[in-house]
């Protein structure tokens, strides 16, 4: 027995320095997914209302940098945890007033479009010249965020983070693709810098077309944003306009913010009615028209007198035509509608929001939702019908486009507007039911990308603020706080030329979908010709 507990007391002693570095190999395992879900946490950090768009650069650096060599399988689930990091936080202002539940199921949704080009980066990782064919395939999984499920979700684009940076004159060479590839393939392009300036220092040898390349990636996205600059312009081509943003407020955030009836109409038109007050003063100048936001009008002014008798006397006290956002019923379908409301003829024009929001404006698969949770059937009682046409109203002579809150997100839905003819955008929003959360500067981000990809000025009327006008070249010039009553009145200029974005379209985007095909393509045949010749 003494032989015995001498053994057993020998083998201890041989195995007690070996758990440390045991547990040490263990964390070395973890390091690339805490690495994986940081850097995606550094990637949300770099939008806004934060103004540090240099951030996605290091962020795209160590995801490169965890993905580069790895099978497909690891980068399916790296790049799962990438975007969780960079969604979750994100998108938390979607559970403000519904709950975690929805939250937590769109960011597990979106996220699995992440994980699929994480799994695509890793593929192409093994190229020469990787950093190109990685932030193709980036650019690829956004297009197709963009488009599925439910039309699409594009929010939480690369290049939407990107209105303060250096990168933004790129969004008038090829609109939201052209500047979202830029900041991937320079954030791609640190990671191989980096990579073969440790591996000149450990070996003292490095492939020269390798580093090349590698600088190119860094360089080449810099001085294409650089080369782009005179592309952006805020000088007035068609005349001026003075325009006015109306902010009225809302009685209270949330889900109930329209709970009594005709306030926020009536917040409105209070607040038009004092800004009239100021013109007849002097204080302000006349505005040549005025612009609501999306739901200012809580009731339907065509099936309720009263709610027309207040836009009609809003209308005639400023002078003006007012564009007002109203929910409408007609025949038997309900829109999401702006209504160009003249101050001697009436509502003469109309515009159908195109891309309804799901889940908010209608529900998708209503039968299978209503039976896991009635709270949804009875929130969206009644589906919204889609618009099918571009909205540009002729307001004392000026084009303006109307783009409703949620389509400020999709390209084609702010591109057709500038293509039908719109001089300059308006953007009216309605963001009271996400109280005081980041969507609003999210969006207000997104206005400002738009401005600089077409090349036109972009107001932004908001409920609850925050309301904007900002310049072509992304400038925000006035702006409103939060939960407040206010107006914004500005000289702005018109524009009708075509930015390159503008008239190529969806074609930068098709482009470099096809770069990231070519690359997949070529990544995976290489290794069935690996495997092959293996086998021989």
């Amino acid at each position: 027995m003494t032989v015995t507990a001498t053994s057993v007391d020998e083998s201890d002693q041989v195995r007690q320095p070996t758990a440390p570095a045991a547990r040490g190999t263990r964390l070395l395992r973890l390091l690339p997914a805490a690495a994986a879900a940081l850097s995606g946490v550094l990637l949300y950090v770099s939008f806004p209302p934060r103004t540090l768009w240099w951030l996605a650069l290091p962020a795209f650096a160590v995801f490169g940098w965890v993905l580069r060599g790895r099978g497909w399988k690891a980068g399916l689930g790296l790049g799962y945890l990438f975007g969780l990091g960079f969604l979750l936080p994100l998108l938390v202002w979607t559970g403000v007033e519904v709950g975690p539940g929805p939250w937590l199921a769109l960011v597990a949704v979106e996220a699995l479009f992440v994980a699929l080009v994480g799994a695509g980066v890793a593929v192409v990782s093994k190229l020469p010249g990787w950093p190109v064919w990685a932030a193709a395939v980036w650019i690829a999984g956004e297009a197709a965020r963009a488009r599925a499920p439910f039309h699409g979700f594009p929010w939480g684009k690369v290049a939407f983070g990107q209105a303060d940076g250096v990168f933004l004159p790129l969004a008038a060479v090829g609109g939201t693709p052209v500047l979202g590839f830029a900041v991937v393939l320079c954030g791609f392009g640190l990671c191989e810098v980096v990579r073969l300036a440790v591996q000149a220092r450990r070996t003292g040898a490095v492939r020269r077309s390798a580093a090349v390349v590698a600088l190119l990636g860094v360089a080449v996205p810099v001085v294409g944003a650089v080369a782009a600059r005179p592309l952006v312009s805020d000088k007035a081509e068609d005349g001026s306009v003075t325009v006015a943003v109306i902010q009225g407020n809302v009685p209270r955030a949330g889900l109930e913010f329209n709970a009594q009836r005709r306030a926020v109409l009536d917040h409105h038109a209070r607040e038009t009615e004092r800004l009239a007050a100021q013109v007849r003063a002097g204080k302000v100048a006349k505005p040549d028209f005025v612009l609501w936001p999306e739901n200012s009008s809580d009731i339907d002014p065509f099936a309720n007198a009263d709610a027309a008798a207040v836009i009609d006397r809003a209308a005639k006290t400023i002078g003006v035509p007012v564009s007002v956002g109203g929910v409408v019923g007609r025949d038997g379908k309900l829109y999401n509608e702006q209504i160009l409301w003249d101050p001697v003829k009436g509502p003469t024009d109309t515009y159908d929001k195109r891309q309804i929001q799901p889940f908010g404006e209608y529900l998708p698969l209503r039968s299978l939702i209503g039976a896991i949770n009635t709270n949804w059937t009875s929130m969206v009682s009644q589906d919204f019908s889609r618009g099918s046409k571009p909205g540009v109203f002729d307001m004392d002579g000026a084009k303006v486009g109307l783009v409703t809150c949620y389509e400020a997100a999709f390209d084609w839905a702010v591109r057709s507007e500038v293509t039908d003819g719109a001089q300059m955008i308006s953007v009216p929003s309605n963001n009271a039911t996400f109280d005081r959360s980041e969507m609003t500067y999210q969006q207000l981000a997104m206005s400002r990308v738009r401005a600089v990809e077409h090349s036109r000025t972009v107001t932004v009327p908001v409920t609850s603020g925050v309301s904007a006008i900002i310049m072509p070249d992304g400038r925000i010039t006035q702006r409103t706080g939060m939960f407040v009553a206010d107006s914004l009145v500005q000289k702005v200029p018109l524009r009708s030329s075509q930015t390159p974005a503008t008239r190529l379209g969806v074609l930068p985007e098709i482009a470099l979908v096809l770069v990231a095909a070519g690359g997949l393509g070529s990544a995976i045949g290489a290794g069935v010709r690996r495997r092959r010749a293996g086998d021989v």
